[in-house]
């Protein structure tokens, strides 16, 4: 029997009433879905001044980590002296399921903080599963993020100014990358950005059971998928907190953390609970529900009016966090 469930924003209904949807991912259609071009990022970069830099780093078994540094243009050269110092930082990590996405997948998000705050932006290529499993992706990831740290002054960054960021999937990587480097004293970050967080495999809340059945742009269903994938059969008390960050048992000692989540998506609970938890534990987390938002809504359709308002708010945020100095 199908639950009764929060309707999706009638605007949001109207933009995606032409779009295909889905109820099930299977190897055979990810790697369909995995043929289709990768993400634009020049026409993202069309009109900015904006200085591209791509590295790589190793992964903790040797592999090669690519990353793409995006740093606000220095307009006068002649005058240039080195990289600026004191900029923010926001660490971008992709969304995608586990299974999908590269690194430049939702870029236009942290682009914009780029443009307001000017922030230099890095995002991280960590190995997508079913390819790579366990705790393999967050690895990746935190080799990023300390690459960053060591290369602060390089990069003009101000190390107490590096913000953790991610959408879906790349939200809970982000999670599960802050949980690490609490737990291994480095690198300090000074916030988290969780949107829309892929936080927990066990796929038992309401929310999850109230978008299953029937096609969506990220059912119950396709959750699992992405789940098995990156578990690779891992019994489930054995799921480390760092690969799906509900399982942590201590959510003390975060720094300060933005979560939202529409209210017509899987993650909706998951992501709720996550934030009532940092409280539990003594920290300090921003909350935002989206009524009638589906999953990755603002990302699809940033021109709606939910989602002018939830990227809105984001930002704002982060334009707290950075004023007060974190």
């Amino acid at each position: 029997m199908t639950l009764a469930r929060p309707g999706i924003d009638p605007e949001l209904c109207t933009l995606m009433a032409d779009m295909p949807l889905m109820s099930e991912l299977t190897p055979e259609l990810l790697a369909q879905l995995r043929q289709f071009p990768p993400t634009p990022v020049d026409t993202l970069l069309e009109g900015r001044k904006v200085e591209r830099r791509e590295v790589t780093v190793s992964g903790g078994d040797g592999a090669r980590i690519p990353l793409s540094v995006f740093s606000p243009a220095v307009t006068d050269r002649s005058t240039a002296t080195g990289p600026s110092t004191g900029a923010p930082c926001v660490y971008w990590v992709h969304g995608g399921g586990m299974v999908m996405g590269d690194r430049f997948s939702q870029l236009d998000i942290p682009l914009e903080w780029l443009d307001q705050f000017g922030a230099v932006v890095v995002t991280v290529e960590y190995r997508l599963a079913p390819e790579a499993t366990g705790t393999t992706l967050v690895d990746d990831c935190y080799q990023g993020l300390l690459w960053v740290a060591e290369h602060a002054g390089e990069l003009g960054v101000d190390p107490g100014k590096i913000v953790v960021a991610g959408a879906s999937a790349g939200g809970g990587l982000a999670a599960g990358l802050t949980l690490m480097a609490r737990d291994r004293g480095a690198p300090e970050i000074a916030a988290q950005m969780l949107i829309y967080p892929m936080l927990d495999h066990r796929n038992v809340t309401t929310s999850s059971r109230q978008y299953a059945g029937e096609p969506g742009i990220w059912t119950r269903e396709m959750n699992e998928f992405g789940w098995r994938s990156v578990l690779g059969g891992l019994p489930d008390e054995d799921v480390p907190g760092y690969v799906s960050p509900a399982r942590a048992d201590d959510l003390s000692g975060l720094p300060t953390t933005y979560i939202d989540a529409g209210s017509a998506e899987v993650f909706r609970d998951e992501d709720v609970d996550y934030a009532t938890r940092i409280w539990a534990a003594g920290g300090q987390a921003e909350l935002h529900v989206w009524a009638g938002g589906f999953h990755g809504f603002d990302a699809l359709y940033p021109q709606a009016h939910v989602s002018t308002a939830a990227r809105g708010a984001r930002t704002d945020w982060l334009g707290r966090v950075l004023n007060r100095g974190v």
